[in-house]
């Protein structure tokens, strides 16, 4: 663990020594509250020995009123020492909330298209609270073990130098054991807080993105990703406890054995000339001042001492490490590479909405050759979009069996295929960089060179200049219907996929927009089918394919004019309304 590093010793020492008034005022309280310890263990003894064992009763009963006096004064040292430590507590917060918001403010400043941290949520809420709540404890126990240390020390060796001898052995040991633990239980504090931390930007994430979620059929790897940090986090929860275990060790040398040594030295100290009043203010030191203490600071620093190091190092830090999941530019990285185009089998096609409905397409057969362009064409409502997303998976055929490469087609999310893209009327477009969205179906992502080339091919360059960039974030309510077709046409035309099916996609562009956009996918390597919003997309296919509802017809332009009155008709109306 990298604390010096990171300066968190430089910034407590001087935020500290900016408090020097409130630190004299905890100082002053706490002697208060050692004199208590003291009179609490002293004051017992001398009971004991110079009243009750000495047949005085009024002495002894006056040693425990001054015992009690000393509680009482104690507590009212108590209150004045938590107005002192509301005065370092509150201030901390503050600044380490102002810290946090400046650094977050300058990140988005120099870096306006980076996506926003969502860890900066975590950091503001939950770590300065912890923070706060650890700083206060740590500053209490600290110390209370301190000073009630100081005042048993003096209260032993007030009533026997040979106290000591046995006491402090354990004592030391003890807590050289506890301060061996304390840098491996920091690791695994920072483990904890990169897994809280995580879990905390994933899910902020989930909740922000569960639109994109759904519509990309993301579910169950968005879920599985989820499930994985929660068990990290309860993985490093798990060996924090472990390391807890490792204290009630350093606890029981401490604070337990210096009890049973001085039960079982007992007959010795007794006979170096120990009173039994002695005996019993030692024990009263042990069990009711030190034990108490030491089970406290151990606690304390164990888990809040070392929280707080690591949280105040991720507070106070000016770096920003990259969160998983995080994508990372790479430079160099190879360019998408595509399979062989694919061969789209039709057989036997038929698909109706509904068992008594009548069938949108019935008994189709056709064949796409590889690396062949074919556009859909037909009126309205006739089953282009159908054929689309039956070719796609989005639909299953009521009979027959479609294949692409050979294999048949399964529904989707059963078949996480690569080998086929669908780009319908409506674009989606999520939320995320504009390189997010372009490489989105490129699973081994694409070098800058194949970025610029698809985005000038398709006509999406303008576009990415204007947002500033391939790292600019997009906003999809803020762009329009032919900004975000533009997009996923980008997408589509990137990813390795050797088949393409664009659903109208191109039907927010005017012509000429169109007409690049299709001769760019034209130009890809693939096989492309296109269910046309003009009917001059069929003058750029190898073969059309005409519906009409009761017999579909291929052809070239030529042929489909001499065999489809249909397609006289589209072509006709379509001259007609140029004109």
């Amino acid at each position: 663990m990298s604390v010096e590093r990171s300066g968190v010793p430089a910034l407590a020492r001087g935020f500290l020594a900016r408090r020097k008034r409130v630190l004299v005022r905890l100082g002053a309280w706490s002697l208060l509250e050692s004199a208590q310890t003291f009179l609490g263990g002293y004051g017992v003894a001398m009971a004991l020995d110079h009243g009750f064992l000495a047949g005085h009763t009024g002495t002894g009963l006056a040693w425990l009123a001054v015992a009690a006096v000393a509680v009482i004064c104690g507590g009212a040292a108590t209150g004045g020492v938590f107005r002192g430590l509301a005065d370092l507590v509150e201030p901390l917060r503050d600044g380490l909330i102002r810290r946090v918001a400046d650094r977050a403010l300058t990140e988005a400043i120099e870096a306006p298209s980076r996506a926003a941290d969502g860890a900066v949520v975590s950091r503001l809420t939950n770590q300065t609270e912890l923070a706060r709540d650890s700083f206060a404890g740590l500053v209490l126990v600290a110390r209370s073990f301190v000073f009630t240390m100081v005042g048993v020390l003096i209260g032993l060796g007030a009533l026997a130098p040979e106290l000591l001898i046995v006491v402090l052995p354990p004592l030391v040991l003890g807590l050289a054991l506890f301060l061996a633990t304390l840098a491996p239980m920091a690791a695994r504090q920072r483990v904890f807080l990169d897994a809280d931390e995580a879990l905390s930007t994933q899910l902020g994430a989930v909740a922000e993105g569960l639109r994109d979620v759904l519509a990309a059929g993301a579910g169950q790897s968005v879920a599985a990703r989820t499930h994985a940090l929660i068990e990290a986090e309860a993985r490093a929860a798990r060996v924090l406890a472990r390391w807890a275990a490792a204290r009630t060790v350093a606890l029981g040398v401490a604070g337990q054995l210096p009890v049973l040594l001085l039960l079982v030295t007992a007959p010795w100290l007794l006979r170096q000339g120990l009173t039994a009043g002695a005996l019993l203010g030692a024990l009263t030191y042990l069990t009711q001042a030190l034990l108490p203490a030491l089970h406290t600071l151990m606690n304390a620093l164990g888990a809040a001492g070392t929280r707080l190091l690591v949280v105040l190092d991720r507070l106070t830090s000016g770096s920003r490490s990259a969160l998983p999941g995080t994508p990372v530019a790479e430079k160099g990285r190879p360019s998408t590479e595509r399979g062989a185009p694919a061969r789209v089998e039709i057989r036997g096609l038929t698909f109706a909405y509904g068992p008594n409905a009548q069938p949108v397409l019935r008994d189709l057969d056709l064949t796409v050759e590889p690396g062949e362009h074919l556009v859909v064409v037909g009126p309205s409502g006739i089953g282009k979009s159908t054929l689309a997303a039956l070719i796609a998976g989005l639909l299953a055929p009521d009979r027959g069996e479609i294949r692409v490469a050979g294999r048949p087609v399964a529904p989707i999310p059963a078949e996480p295929s690569r080998r086929r893209v669908l780009i319908p009327q409506q674009a989606y477009v999520f939320t995320g960089s504009v390189r997010e969205n372009l490489l989105y179906l490129c699973p081994d992502g694409a070098s800058p060179a194949a970025l610029t080339a698809t985005a000038a091919e398709v006509g999406l360059l303008p576009l990415v200049h204007r947002l500033g960039g391939f790292d600019a974030p997009v906003d999809p309510a803020a762009l329009s219907q032919g900004e975000r077709q533009l997009i996923a046409l980008g997408r589509a035309h990137l990813s390795p996929a050797p088949l393409v099916v664009l659903d109208e996609a191109t039907c927010h562009l005017d012509p000429a927009a169109e007409d690049r956009a299709e001769r760019a996918f034209a130009a890809r390597p693939g096989t492309l089918i296109v269910v046309a919003h003009r009917i001059s997309s069929a003058h750029r296919a190898d073969r059309i394919l005409v519906l009409d509802g009761v017999h579909a017809v291929c052809g070239t332009h030529r042929e489909l004019l001499d065999r489809s009155p249909l397609y006289r008709d589209l072509v006709g109306r379509w001259h007609a309304e140029r004109i």
